[in-house]
């Protein structure tokens, strides 16, 4: 009985109004934006890093920046003596140091606090319906997120897959005014178009249309990356909650690595997309 709600939102309103999506970047470089409220939706704690350059960049020009997690993250370890419900504490709080580095409060942390691995079997509509609630309070001028895909499915592990189309479903129904109405009738909140839209995406390359220099912020994404410990280096296995200079090196090292380079600067990329949503995957 239970049907995609990605589905019935196409279904219910096909191409209700005449999509205009902006194939190419932004008309102003994601570098001088100021003055805009930016909303990334991730499914883990970490999800956030592919972006922290851009982040931080971000947060330093004045932008109001909120990070939205929908699990937390109370799964991934291999280490057999941590609980989940220590596992999903430390994850919050190394999350809260990674935010810090970025000079992002931690007021601006939610977390949906749905269990790690299994956002696929979650209730659907009522995960869009909590996303759509932030979306409506929040009113982003920009929602970053896992790249639900260009024209076909990507492949992604299966939180990310998820959170790829929550996110966009969501993006969608807070359009809707007689979608979640309840929130409208009885809440206060009004139906809200998000305008323009920042995808990432950590698996294959070749879709990005944006590129952000970080030069000036690449040490904000390594020592942020640095507050994993938990999920990367020896941590992943044996978790301590102080790892050594020389644990904690490798890990910094280990991020410079794969920070990607292009015309000889650092950047991170996008697929920029701006327009309606019902035309989102065009």
């Amino acid at each position: 009985m239970k049907k995609s709600l990605s589905l019935a939102l196409f279904f219910l309103f096909p191409l209700a109004v005449a999509a205009q999506p902006s194939a190419g970047a932004p008309d102003v470089p994601v570098e001088k934006w100021t003055g805009k409220t930016i909303m990334l939706i991730g499914a883990h704690a970490d999800d956030d890093a592919l972006s922290h350059g851009t982040l931080a960049l971000l947060q330093s020009h004045g932008n109001q920046i909120y990070i939205v997690t929908l699990t937390t993250g109370n799964v991934g370890t291999q280490d057999p003596n941590l609980s989940r419900t220590q596992l999903a504490q430390i994850r919050r709080q190394e999350e809260l140091a990674a935010l810090a580095e970025l000079g992002i409060s931690g007021d601006h942390y939610i977390n949906l606090g749905y269990d790690d691995g299994l956002l696929e079997f979650e209730d659907r509509k009522a995960v869009v319906e909590n996303l759509v609630r932030w979306i409506r309070k929040l009113r982003p001028d920009v929602l970053m997120s896992w790249d639900p895909g260009k024209n076909y499915q990507r492949w992604h592990k299966s939180d990310h897959r998820a959170a790829a189309y929550l996110s966009a479903d969501a993006a969608r129904a807070a359009m809707w005014r007689l979608l979640f109405e309840g929130q409208i009738t009885q809440e206060g909140l009004k139906e809200y178009m998000i305008p323009e839209y920042l995808f990432y995406n950590d698996y294959d390359h070749g879709d990005e249309n944006t590129w952000v220099d970080i030069s000036g912020y690449v040490d904000n994404k390594v020592n942020a990356f640095s507050k994993y410990v938990s999920q990367y280096g020896p941590g992943w296995k044996n978790y301590q909650p102080n790892p050594s200079e020389a644990e904690l090196k490798e890990m910094k090292d280990a991020a410079r690595r794969r920070i990607m380079m292009k015309d000889g600067k650092p950047v991170e990329g996008f697929r920029y997309y701006k327009g309606l949503p019902d035309a989102m995957g065009k």
